[in-house]
């Protein structure tokens, strides 16, 4: 009785890892492959302690419940819960035309080099400059703007 516990635990660990693996992992990786090494050993041993007969049907189980659960699992969207359906379409400084202006002076956040963070009119924004390095703390003054890009000098 314990060997048939342990047989179909390591048949139905395996047959879990390859639907994970199928549907939420897709490539080869390590849980498919551990899948597969789960379900080859559960079959092994079902030869191995029961003989010939009882392997061969262990083994047309095994082959005919993964079938039936790999169909049930792409064919009912069982998963499709689970899957991720938005993407994120936001870009960085979207607003940026709306609050500041060419002139417009602030503070660095963090050292620039070139790309950094800044803060102008209190809200904080990713800045650049031209190639310069420019020290935290330090003041800057926008210079252009485009593209959602807010270029930068220090003020001297």
């Amino acid at each position: 009785m314990l060997m048939w516990i342990i047989i179909l635990a390591l048949l139905m660990i395996g047959l879990g890892l390859i639907i994970v693996e199928l549907v939420f992992i897709p490539g080869t990786t390590v849980v498919g492959l551990l899948g597969l090494i789960f379900t080859i050993t559960g079959v092994v041993i079902s030869y191995s302690h029961f003989g010939n007969d009882i392997g061969f049907y262990v083994l047309m189980g095994t082959m005919m419940a993964t079938l039936v659960a790999l169909f049930y699992s792409f064919r009912t969207g069982a998963w499709s819960r689970f899957s991720l359906k938005s993407s994120n379409t936001s870009k960085v400084n979207e607003d940026i035309l709306v609050d500041l202006h060419i002139g417009d002076e602030g503070v660095t956040l963090s050292t620039l080099r070139p790309i950094g963070k800044a803060e102008f009119h209190e809200r904080v924004f990713e800045v650049k400059t031209l190639g310069n390095y420019i020290e935290q703390g330090q003041r800057v003054k926008i210079t252009q703007m485009y593209s959602n890009q807010i270029v930068v000098e220090p003020i001297n």
